[in-house]
């Protein structure tokens, strides 16, 4: 992703209830499948999780999912787990954006906006060792690696992110 890639025209983040469950769920098989073909990550992709896991989701008392929208249009969609009450850190979990939309700045700016919505300091996130642009776009927004890497299989492993805090701009 380019710094100098157009800022979309109008996004706006649309909390998505229990009514969106099948629809949410189809754009999140979609959006995963090809990383699920590369890694074959059965237990944890996306990919293949089935409905009734997106719709108990969708009601816990934390979870808020948005679906994000640019001029009208649903590109993806993002989730955002929020357990303030316990003192835990907010989670990104996961986020996506449709193949024919993406390398647009919609990532980074939906976790603008969320960030808008639930604070901006005290997140953490976790994403595909291996996909370089994910790292790439996470660190750019302020996050850092915690040391924490669990192999998923011979193919895949995660890396664990977290951002504490922004102060005079920097990520802390």
């Amino acid at each position: 992703m380019e710094d100098n890639m157009m800022e979309p025209d109008k996004m706006e983040l649309i909390r998505i209830g229990a009514d969106d469950a099948e629809e949410l769920w189809k754009m999140q098989v979609e959006a995963f499948t090809s990383l699920y073909e590369k890694y074959q990550d059965t237990d944890t992709s996306p990919a293949t999780e089935k409905i009734d896991k997106v719709q108990m989701r969708l009601n816990q008392s934390f979870t808020y999912f948005y679906f994000i929208v640019v001029d009208g249009k649903k590109v993806g969609a993002i989730r955002v787990v929020d357990k303030k009450e316990e003192g835990k850190a907010k989670r990104i979990s996961p986020i996506f954006i449709m193949k024919q939309h993406r390398n647009n700045g919609y990532a980074q700016k939906a976790m603008k906006l969320v960030e808008e919505i639930h604070g901006i300091s005290n997140w953490e996130l976790d994403t595909i060792l291996q996909e370089e642009g994910n790292c790439y776009l996470y660190e750019k927004m302020g996050y850092q690696a915690t040391g924490k890497i669990k192999a998923i299989n011979e193919r895949m492993s995660l890396i664990f992110y977290e951002r504490r805090g922004i102060v005079n701009d920097k990520a802390i």
